[in-house]
């Protein structure tokens, strides 16, 4: 699953909680996927920006190469 429909599927699911018209089992079970979806979200947001973190500059700031955000170096 992209980020993207994630995303999508816990935006969907906050409505259907936020209506208030969900049964309370269900209600739960929602919470939880919920919960799985906003952290594999905020997993892929880390991971972007760790990368992002990890671009070279050279002295005049300007981008000279990335590294990967799991390498040492």
């Amino acid at each position: 699953m992209t980020f993207e429909q994630a995303l999508a599927a816990l935006e969907s699911i906050v409505q259907q909680l936020e209506r208030g018209d969900v049964p309370l089992d269900q209600s739960i079970g929602l919470y939880e996927r919920g919960e799985a979806l906003r952290a594999a979200c905020q997993q892929r947001l880390d991971a972007a920006q760790a990368r992002i973190e990890r671009i070279v500059t050279a002295a005049d700031g300007r981008a000279t190469a990335t590294r990967p955000f799991d390498t040492e170096g």
